[in-house]
């Protein structure tokens, strides 16, 4: 009989155990199947007000592998850096305070987009204790195994591509150009939108928010524009299939230059490094350096198909021949070589702006 085998039978026949007891022996002996996780970033500056924060190795419990998870985000300021720099310092512990310490991993994921929530207005609140007119944008993600939880407030965005499934978008841009549903909030909350006036009547630029004239709908900080613009992030957690898939996290100046579905085929077949300057180098090319330019490229590959993906060799020279203007006549298809397909799971989706829905969601 082997060990496994004994450590069943002697469960199956001795004395009741303390829960706690068999979780540690699980998480001492027992196999990380958890997927491998690849980033990659690049970006240029027009006004230097974009920053992201990249934390791959975080635990749940101190230095226990088993409990890992990793955290990426994208902050895009605005009027100054102060509230884009206080949010990168700050977001991610308000987060992780506000779920409760001593609970399992599915709890803990269970947790998260309340947290977020309240993570998110909290941020709010300190920053605007400072006094400073600044504000910013802030896509949150954490990965945990094969779970994806998103929070985002302005119009910084995270989509997924994954194998065998359309291109996800997992964000919400609270622009009050595009977001109907945020103009009528805004406007039903006594909120004025429209253009910039000029001299004369003449309307120019996107709708925005007044007083204030911000174009976003919500964002970190922003205290000189009233109790319209709200810190409340849109949050979306989603399971992956065992294929796992690619993450493309970036500011807005990527995402007015190229579409989602421009993004994420033009960078397929690349390592997720190489994929993050290719996008850049993709929106640099449509439309020029207009604005702050960041992507954050995460790639989460299943563990039981990391050892079949393409050599990094070849993403290299592919990646070289673009760059030279070598013309290329396919596109790679990401983890061509899995036989693992599935459909992406939906676990939770919110967006409303009111906070007692959303702080008290999980309370029911």
């Amino acid at each position: 009989m082997n060990n496994s085998a004994q450590h069943l039978n002697q469960i199956a026949h001795s004395q009741p155990i303390a829960l706690a007891t068999l979780i540690g022996r699980e998480l001492r002996g027992g196999r990380n199947d958890k997927p491998l996780v690849r980033y990659g970033h690049a970006g240029l500056a027009k006004r230097g007000e974009d920053y992201f924060l990249i934390k791959p190795d975080c635990y749940r419990i101190p230095g226990n592998a088993s409990t890992s998870f990793s955290v990426f985000a994208v902050f895009d300021g605005h009027n100054g850096i102060s509230a884009a720099v206080f949010t990168k310092d700050h977001l991610l512990d308000h987060v992780i305070s506000a779920i409760p310490p001593g609970i399992g991993r599915d709890e803990w994921l269970h947790a998260l987009p309340q947290a977020m929530v309240a993570g998110f207005v909290k941020t709010d609140i300190e920053f605007q204790r400072k006094g400073e007119a600044s504000g910013t944008t802030a896509t949150l993600v954490v990965i945990d195994g094969l779970t994806v939880t998103v929070a985002s407030v302005g119009d910084s965005r995270c989509i997924l591509d994954s194998k065998g499934a359309d291109i996800s978008l997992l964000t919400v841009d609270h622009r009050l150009e595009e977001n109907e549903e945020e103009r009528e909030r805004v406007t039903a909350s006594g909120g004025e939108v429209g253009r910039l006036n000029l001299c004369g009547g003449h309307e120019v630029g996107p709708l925005r928010c007044w007083p204030g004239g911000l174009c976003l709908s919500r964002s970190i900080g922003d205290m000189d524009v009233g109790e319209f613009i709200v810190p409340i992030p849109h949050v979306k957690q989603v399971k992956l299939p065992k294929s796992g898939g690619r993450l493309i996290i970036a500011s807005d100046g990527i995402w007015d230059a190229l579409s989602s579905e421009m993004a994420a085929k033009c960078c397929r077949g690349l390592t997720a490094e190489l994929a993050a300057k290719l996008v850049v180098k993709e929106a640099l090319r449509t439309s020029g350096l207009k604005d702050d330019t960041t992507c954050l490229v995460v790639d989460i590959i299943s563990s039981d198909l990391s050892t079949s993906q393409t050599s990094p060799r070849k993403h290299q020279n592919k990646f070289r021949s673009i760059l030279l203007g070598i013309p290329q006549h396919s596109i790679n298809k990401l983890a061509n070589k899995s036989s693992s397909f599935g459909t992406i799971e939906e676990l939770f989706e919110e967006g409303s702006a009111v906070l007692e829905e959303r702080l008290g969601h999980f309370t029911s």
